[in-house]
């Protein structure tokens, strides 16, 4: 009991009491069914807008309709396997499975697990987290309805008018998901991508004979439903989640504003909208760049939705503050830093659901070099990046570039985040030594992430999955799967339910800095102080220039007498061979290295074997020197 409530105490300070009374009083509404008079279910159907009035309206896209566009077409053989996977009922779940759903989903099974929700159950009375249905984002994947830019983007490229398989699939998804039940109706952020996403269709097929009245009615029914329901329940994701979930949510309030302008409630979702995204971007993008999620898949959501506000927003004769242009730059420079050149990836590091919201060309799923050309050319910045991608091409932007972003080789640091830098020709090492204001991810301080010629040679784990047994979860968010220190088979912070940790880890200093053949970086942390008060890992890592070759001095002060420190490396199993890690006690005394299975998950819902290898002792100190073969 003693344990428990110090554990509530440590959450209310950490995450400050406007957030421990919103929960509270959300559970209290939400069980005593007060939340669900305010999102009706099944609304009678009403017309806000006919599709004459929706066509006159003065609002500019990205751009007019399908005729308008005038980029090269390049009808690429992947394209058109894709779209006969569609037809089939194949679809590519989080941009890694490719999962039979059949050509008559009914948008509420789960694949998965199997599950069927029932879909007369208001949102309210569903659960996120369920050992029954399952991971209820495969739920939401294909309802997200992000699948249909590989359709626009071969009908454009093949010139094969594909209209007729978008608006069965929207007028399938009405008709299966009535307003506000069943699990497609929990998410606000699901809700807000799905209005965006059949927005893009309803301007690229404007002038379709088969956009029909009857079409568009039900669409903007729709619409205008989900955006109700977002604005009303904004605070959740402004309070309760504060992520990009927030920055999502207030976004589309005001393009659905900007867009359909004479519906109800129009003038205020586009009004607070606006003022609220320009809040949650001045607060979850921190001024060096990076962000409150410290995740690079997450920040490249932001990076997509900062192209659509600014892009939309100038295209419209408005302007957000300058504090959203200010962090979209800093956004940029800060994932631009960490992209490896060889082929735009970026660390695997922190929470990794699959999401890439708007695919508007060929690249593969873990290269961001699209997302952030198509910023940097909104922005007018030259991204530093020679392949020219076809996302940019679909935002209408014109070429202007008046400054470059391209990092320089040596050191980089983002206090902020808690980033720290080495960028060489042929490597990248990336180090977290991070403080927490702000909710942390994955108890992972002091990982280091090593890539060479391209390759990951000492990766992070990645997620998984939100929603599997309580071991993997923990493996995946917890300190095991990274390139740090534990105690024993602890953890550095006490882990508590989803996306919660206990007793925050924080940086006590860290310092990188470049000499003449040689980059050195000293950082510390308190950690395990729900085992210690007093107990910090000081990490110093010595780069020798343009060799293949880290030397790690790993200390652990105030290491319980009778625990063990651990000190952990994983490896990809095709890399194994490539790299010699040797290991010394103080007194030069060499340590065993102890091999076993680790996991790694380059995808949401995938994983395969790792090698993993680690160093233990009861002494506080550890030598290491890590080298790699180049290989061929």
């Amino acid at each position: 009991m003693a344990a428990k409530l110090s554990n509530i105490i440590n959450l209310v300070y950490n995450m400050g009491w406007r957030y421990t009374f919103f929960r509270a009083r959300f559970e209290l509404i939400r069980r005593t069914g007060l939340l669900k008079k305010k999102f009706p279910a099944n609304p009678e159907y009403k017309q806000y807008y006919t599709l004459e009035q929706w066509k006159k309206q003065p609002a500019v896209f990205f751009f007019k309709d399908r005729e308008s566009l005038i980029f090269p077409r390049d009808p690429k053989p992947e394209l058109k396997d894709i779209l006969n996977n569609i037809k089939e009922g194949n679809f590519l779940l989080f941009n890694s499975i490719l999962a039979n759903l059949g050509k008559n989903y009914d948008w509420v099974t789960n694949p998965d697990s199997g599950h069927h929700y029932d879909i007369t159950k208001h949102w309210t009375e569903i659960a996120d987290y369920s050992k029954e249905a399952g991971d209820i984002k495969f739920v939401w994947e294909k309802s997200r309805f992000s699948y249909i830019y590989d359709i626009i983007r071969y009908d454009y490229h093949y010139n094969d008018d594909c209209a007729g398989m978008v608006f069965n699939d929207i007028s399938s998804w009405i008709a299966h998901n009535p307003v506000n039940l069943g699990p497609n109706y929990r998410c606000s952020q699901e809700m807000s991508l799905r209005v965006l996403n059949w927005m893009f269709a309803l301007y690229y097929y404007r002038n379709s004979l088969l956009l029909t009245d009857e079409v568009f009615g039900k669409m903007q029914h729709a619409i205008y439903w989900h955006m109700h329901h977002v604005y009303k329940n904004i605070d959740f994701s402004r309070i309760a989640v504060r992520n990009n979930h927030a920055i999502t949510e207030t976004l589309t309030l005001y393009l659905a504003g900007l867009f359909f302008p004479d519906m109800p409630g129009a003038g205020l979702w586009k009004k607070n909208g606006k003022s609220r995204f320009e809040e949650e971007i001045a607060y979850q993008v921190y001024e060096d760049g990076t962000f409150i999620q410290f995740s690079m898949n997450y920040h490249r959501i932001v990076i997509q939705l900062l192209t659509w506000g600014i892009a939309l927003s100038e295209k419209n004769g408005e302007r957000f503050s300058d504090v959203v242009y200010d962090r979209a730059k800093k956004s940029l420079l800060f994932l631009r830093t960490c992209m490896v050149e060889e082929n735009g990836w970026l660390p695997n590091y922190g929470a990794n659901d699959g999401a890439l919201f708007f695919k508007l060309s060929s690249a593969h799923y873990r290269d961001f070099r699209p997302q952030l050309q198509a910023l940097a050319g909104v922005l007018g910045v030259d991204a530093g990046i020679n392949i020219a991608f076809e996302d940019r091409w679909w935002y209408g932007i014109v070429e202007n570039s008046i400054s470059s972003c391209k990092p320089a080789d040596g050191v980089h640091t983002f206090k902020n985040g808690g980033y720290y830098i080495v960028r060489e020709p042929e490597t990248l090492t990336f180090i977290k030594c991070g403080s927490y204001k702000d909710r942390p991810s994955q108890a992972d301080n002091l990982h280091i992430d090593i890539w060479y010629k391209g390759e990951n040679i000492l990766p992070d784990a990645g997620s998984y999955k939100y929603n599997t047994d309580l071991q993997t979860m923990r493996y995946f968010s917890g300190t095991a799967s990274h390139n740090t220190v534990m105690i024993d088979d602890k953890d550095q912070m006490l882990k508590g339910g989803h996306f919660i940790w206990y007793y925050w880890s924080q940086r006590k200093g860290a310092v990188l800095k470049e000499e003449d053949s040689l980059y050195i970086f000293n950082g510390a942390v308190s950690v395990f102080s729900y085992i210690g008060k007093d107990i910090v890992h000081k990490r110093m890592l010595v780069k020798q220039k343009n060799k293949p070759i880290w030397e790690i001095r790993d200390e652990l002060v105030g290491l319980p007498i009778g625990m063990k420190m651990r000190q952990l490396w994983h490896i990809p199993l095709k890399n194994k061979d490539r790299v010699t890690i040797v290991a010394k006690e103080l007194n030069g005394m060499s340590l065993t290295p102890h091999v076993q299975d680790g996991w790694f998950s380059s995808f949401y819902g995938q994983k395969e074997k790792i090698y993993e290898c680690y160093f233990s002792t009861e002494n506080k100190i550890i030598d290491t020197v890590i080298k790699v073969e180049s290989g061929t």
